[in-house]
C-alpha cells in the first residue's frame, strides 16, 4: 500500500492534534482534522489574548522539574520536541519570539491568531482538510468514528486515529471531558479529571470581600511544606487566584483532597527580615492610626494590611512581635479548589500506563493520545504549551511509523 492512500484523522484542533497533522501530512498520509467548535484553536486563542506565553528559557533541569510527577512521562516527549525546537518551528513559520525579563517566551507579535492563521495556512498547504462543529461520539459496531454535525450523525473510517480532546477545564471552548466515558467504554484507564492552576475558595469576611475583591497582591513569597515562590496573586470574590497560587495548586489541591485544607503561610514583606520588622514596628506611632504606622514604617498598606486584618487578632497588632511574625508568615486556609470548568488547566486523564512509548493506546492498536488528555499537569509558564505541543509531535510520528508498518 503506498503511503499517499493511508489517512488519518485527528480529533481536536488545539495545539497537540494541529501538531500531531503536521507529522503525519509530512509523512504523506491524507490527514483530516475534525473538531467539535466553530473554528479550531479556541483555547489557545484565549491562552494568548494577554500575550501567548511559548515556553521558557529557563535551563531544561529546572524546565523538567515543572512537571513534577508527571516529568518521567514528559522528558522523553521534550526530549524530541523541547522548548528549543518549539521556538525554531515558530521561526519557521515566519514569526520571532523573544525571551521576557521573567524568561517566558514569547512570539514577537504577542498574541497567538497571527501564528495560528501561519500554521493553518500551512497545513491546508500540505493537505490537511477540516471539519468543524463535528463532536465526536465514540465509534460505531463497524469500528468507524461517529460524528454529530449540523447535518446529522456521520461515520467516518480511518487507517489510524489521533485523539487530542483536551482535558476538562474552559468546556465553552469545547474543552469538556466528554470523551471520558467513550474511552473508559472501551477499558481504558482514565485517572479523574480535576482541577490545576486553579483558583481556591477562603470564606472572606463580608468586609473584606467587598473592599478587596479584585485587588492584586504583589511581591509576596508563598510558603507550602517545601514549596516557596515569590510572586502575584488577585483576591476573589470567593478566595484567591492567579499565577502564584497557579504554581501551587496541584500540592494544594492534593492537601485539600487529602485533610480537607489546606493552609499555607504569606510573606507579605519579603524584602524585610522578621527582626527588622519588629525595630520598625516597635516605634511609637503616636497619634497615627495602625494603617498609617504599618504604611509608614514597614511600607505595607491596602490589600496587605486588609489581610492582616482578616486573619490576626486585633490584640497583636499592639505587639511588635507577634506583628511581625504575622507579616512574615500570614496563614491563609484554603477550603476547596475552584470547579474544574474554572480551572486553567486539568489534571487527570488517560493515563501512560494505557499507551505505549509512541501514545498509542495498548488496547486500542492505531489510536494515539495527545495534548491536555493526558494524565499530567505542569503550572503556567509556557509549560503547558510545550508539553501539548511536544505530546502532539509524538503522537503523530508515531502514528506514521504505525502506519507505515501496518
Amino acid at each position: 500500500m503506498s503511503p499517499t492512500t493511508l489517512t488519518a484523522a485527528v480529533i481536536g484542533g488545539g495545539p497537540a492534534g494541529l501538531m500531531a497533522a503536521e507529522q503525519l501530512s509530512q509523512g504523506g498520509v491524507a490527514v483530516t482534522v475534525y473538531d467539535a467548535m466553530r473554528s479550531v484553536g479556541r483555547k489557545f486563542l484565549l491562552a494568548g489574548r494577554g500575550g501567548l506565553n511559548l515556553t521558557h528559557s529557563e535551563p531544561l533541569e529546572s524546565f523538567l522539574s515543572r512537571y513534577g510527577a508527571s516529568r518521567s512521562h514528559i522528558e522523553p516527549l521534550l526530549a524530541t520536541f523541547g522548548p528549543d525546537a518549539l521556538r525554531t518551528w515558530v521561526h519557521d513559520l515566519g514569526i520571532e519570539t523573544f525571551v521576557g525579563s521573567s524568561g517566558r517566551v514569547f512570539p514577537s507579535t504577542m498574541k497567538a491568531s497571527p501564528l495560528l492563521r501561519a500554521w493553518l495556512h500551512r497545513l491546508r498547504v500540505a493537505g490537511v482538510t477540516f471539519h468543524r462543529q463535528h463532536r465526536w461520539l465514540g465509534w460505531a459496531d463497524n469500528g468507524a468514528l461517529r460524528f454529530a454535525t449540523p447535518d446529522g450523525e456521520k461515520q467516518v473510517i480511518a487507517d489510524a486515529v489521533i485523539l487530542a480532546l483536551g482535558g476538562g477545564s474552559w468546556p465553552k471552548l469545547g474543552s469538556d471531558g466528554g470523551w471520558v466515558p467513550l474511552l473508559q467504554a472501551r477499558g481504558v484507564e482514565i485517572a479523574p479529571l480535576r482541577p490545576a492552576n486553579c483558583g481556591f475558595d477562603v470564606g472572606w469576611s463580608d468586609h473584606f470581600r467587598e473592599k478587596f475583591a479584585g485587588a492584586p497582591v504583589k511581591t509576596a513569597v508563598l510558603h507550602f511544606h517545601n514549596f516557596q515562590q515569590q510572586g502575584e496573586f488577585i483576591i476573589t470574590e470567593t478566595g484567591v487566584e492567579g499565577s502564584l497560587i497557579y504554581a501551587a495548586s496541584a500540592l494544594l489541591r492534593d492537601e485539600i483532597a487529602a485533610n480537607g485544607r489546606a493552609t499555607f503561610h504569606l510573606d507579605l514583606a519579603p524584602d524585610k527580615s522578621e527582626a527588622d520588622l519588629r525595630q520598625r514596628l516597635a516605634k511609637p506611632r503616636g497619634s497615627r492610626s495602625m494603617s498609617s504606622h504599618l504604611q509608614s514604617r514597614v511600607h505595607l498598606k491596602g490589600v496587605k494590611v486588609g489581610l492582616l486584618r482578616e486573619f490576626v487578632p486585633p490584640a497583636n497588632f499592639a505587639d511588635p512581635a507577634r506583628l511581625a511574625a504575622a507579616i512574615k508568615a500570614l496563614p491563609i486556609t484554603l477550603t476547596a479548589p475552584r470547579p474544574l470548568a474554572e480551572a486553567i488547566s486539568s489534571a487527570g486523564g488517560v493515563t501512560f500506563a494505557a499507551l505505549d512509548q509512541t501514545l498509542m493506546l495498548h488496547d486500542l492498536p492505531g489510536v494515539f493520545c495527545a495534548g491536555e488528555m493526558l494524565d499530567w499537569e505542569a503550572p503556567t509558564g509556557g509549560y503547558l504549551l510545550t508539553a501539548c505541543f511536544a505530546s502532539g509531535h509524538t503522537a503523530g510520528i508515531g502514528a506514521l511509523d504505525w502506519l507505515r508498518r501496518e
